[in-house]
């Protein structure tokens, strides 16, 4: 994308911010109209605690740096329709900039459109497949996140057999923070996952670092609580042996876990997720789940929201992280039963910057 394009966005922008109010509340108005720069925040969802921490956090960047923010979110994880109808609105509103979760490849078509616009597009946590459908991704590195997890529950077993369940997100689209954190996992427990960008296709028995294992098989969760319930039941109806529990985030790993101490199992598995949020961090401290990988949602907004502010004062886009081709906002591993060769933060220090 050109930057002639985004101060064509942000001249259009400005004049008719002379006669305009911000259009969602994001605080600094004054300041937003003098600038004229628009921002989307457009989130995959605002059922996951995830994601309205997100918007918490572009909310207050967009009032330090004096742009006008639109937020909108699809209906559920997994709706295009919506979060196209929101990039369709901003390219109507001349927008300077998108910050996007997407939910799916079908909304890259409509990405397309906004850059061909001239709209600096950039993607929150998940990147697009193909990942160049945006101008960069600021995000958790997945795979990393899926390793540590993976990681730490081959250490707890201490070469006992691993009995494996794993919750992803989706079984009806293929997404990269899916695969990544799904496949990372499998890596951080030894075991060859085949194709490193598809889920499931491993072998179902072989040898992790420690021992044996058997993969149980792979459910859908939706990231959602009753969905990790519903696919953990599903999974223990396989096999009610099962001892580490991979989940894809920790609304999935407390549904997961209802269903474990439903079967009087709770106290018998390893369970991992990815999140790190103060509810999940509580859980890890609680002993619900055994560890997590935390991100950073908030500094992935507020570092979206000033780079577009920033691009539009001067130019200057923002660059990747030197050897990705993404910005890595961080990662940790939070625990309360920590191992040698697994660096990780206790549940205590995570409450103190959960989601960043």
């Amino acid at each position: 994308m050109n930057t002639a394009g985004l101060r064509r966005n942000v001249a259009l922008t400005s004049a008719l911010a002379l006669g305009a109010v911000a259009l969602s509340g994001c605080g600094g108005s004054d300041s937003g109209s003098d600038n004229g720069v628009g921002v989307s925040l457009i989130v995959k969802t605002t059922t996951n605690p995830f994601f309205v921490a997100m918007q918490d956090g572009a909310e207050a960047a967009a009032g330090d740096h004096g742009v006008e923010l639109t937020m909108a979110a699809g209906k559920a994880d997994g709706d295009e329709e919506t979060q196209i109808q929101a990039i369709e609105n901003a390219i109507a509103r001349g927008d300077a900039g998108i910050l996007i979760t997407p939910n799916g490849p079908s909304v890259v078509d409509a990405l397309k459109k906004a850059r061909d616009a001239g709209l600096y597009v950039i993607a929150l946590d998940t990147p697009p497949d193909p990942a160049d459908a945006v101008d960069i991704t600021f995000a958790t590195d997945n795979r990393q996140a899926g390793e540590r997890i993976g990681q730490w529950a081959a250490a707890q077993l201490d070469g006992e057999k691993a009995t494996i369940a794993l919750l992803d997100l989706f079984d009806d689209k293929v997404v990269s923070v899916d695969y990544d954190r799904d496949q990372g996992f499998l890596e951080g427990m030894g075991i060859d996952p085949a194709d490193p960008n598809v889920n499931g296709d491993e072998a179902p028995t072989g040898t992790y670092s420690g021992g044996d294992y058997e993969i149980v098989g792979n459910e859908a969760s939706q990231g959602a609580e009753d969905g990790g319930r519903t696919a953990m039941e599903n999974l223990l109806t396989k096999n009610p042996d099962i001892n580490v529990v991979y989940t894809i985030n920790e609304p999935a790993a407390y549904g997961a876990y209802q269903a474990l101490e439903a079967a009087g199992r709770e106290k018998d598995v390893v369970l991992v997720s990815v999140d790190g949020g103060c509810a999940g961090v509580d859980n890890v401290k609680q002993g619900v789940i055994g560890a997590t990988s935390q991100q950073y949602p908030v500094k992935m907004a507020e570092l979206g929201v000033e780079a577009i502010a920033e691009l539009a004062e001067s130019g200057t886009a923002p660059e990747t992280t030197e050897g990705l081709d993404f910005f890595d906002t961080g990662v940790e591993l939070v625990t309360d039963t920590p191992v040698d060769g697994v660096e990780s933060i206790d549940s205590t220090a995570a409450s103190d910057i959960c989601w960043g």
